[in-house]
């Protein structure tokens, strides 16, 4: 007879053979089908514990790396501007991207340590950062401050929105801790949108005044005149 031992294989009893129950003859066949799955969330050694399901893992991992990397993208280009930052407004802008870009370099740990507590594996270089990143580098030799501004503004909006997707992808698995992370920095990510939103020049939507209604009225019956009279 034979027996299954704790490592798999067989052992003679009395020369009949014997077979383990069906259901752990399963979960040795699972255990050799994720051995062999290379999406797994992370190597064994990395592996930590976690009640989330191996989808879930996978799907806010992919998301918070991303973010992630936006982030110390956004932060290197926030440092650029800073550095090559130019103009009458100098001090001012000077001093506002260095204090932004230090809150966006204060949410990377927590977010990559976030990857890892539920089980994923986060960032290893500046090329993986390159690589997932979904915001644009600025290697302009000269960018006009305003123009500064407001491209930041429009990262900043950016990134708070892929924030959002991320918080409902959590909410969809029950991840509250997740969700109750992003919260935080979406908040955050708002605020540095509203200062850059401010000092940037915007159109007037001043209502034209009495006299200037009357100017380009005056304008208009001129110019149908001039056309009735070439006629």
């Amino acid at each position: 007879m034979h027996h299954t031992s704790p490592s798999g294989t067989e052992t003679e009893l009395s020369g009949a053979q014997f077979f383990p129950p069906s259901h752990i003859r399963k979960v040795n066949a699972v255990n050799k089908i994720r051995a062999l799955d290379t999406r797994r969330k992370a190597s064994p050694p990395l592996e930590t514990p976690t009640d989330l399901p191996d989808e879930a893992v996978r799907a806010l991992s992919a998301k918070l790396n991303e973010i992630l990397a936006d982030a110390f993208a956004l932060y290197l280009k926030t440092k650029n501007f800073h550095w090559h930052m130019s103009g009458p407004h100098f001090r001012d802008y000077h001093l506002l991207l260095d204090e932004q870009s230090e809150q966006i370099l204060g949410t990377t740990d927590d977010i990559a340590e976030r990857v890892r507590k539920i089980g994923g594996t986060t960032l290893r270089s500046v090329g993986h950062v390159s690589k997932l990143q979904t915001i644009s580098d600025n290697d302009d030799a000269f960018v006009p401050a305003h123009d500064m501004l407001r491209e930041l503004m429009n990262d900043n909006k950016h990134i708070a929105a892929s924030m959002r997707e991320c918080h409902e992808l959590a909410e969809k698995h029950e991840d509250a801790a997740t969700a109750g992370l992003l919260e935080n920095f979406i908040d955050g990510t708002e605020r540095r949108t509203w200062f850059l939103f401010e000092p940037a020049p915007r159109k007037s939507k001043r209502r034209p005044s009495h006299r200037e209604r009357s100017e380009a009225i005056q304008r208009s019956h001129w110019l149908a005149s001039a056309f009735q009279a070439s006629q």
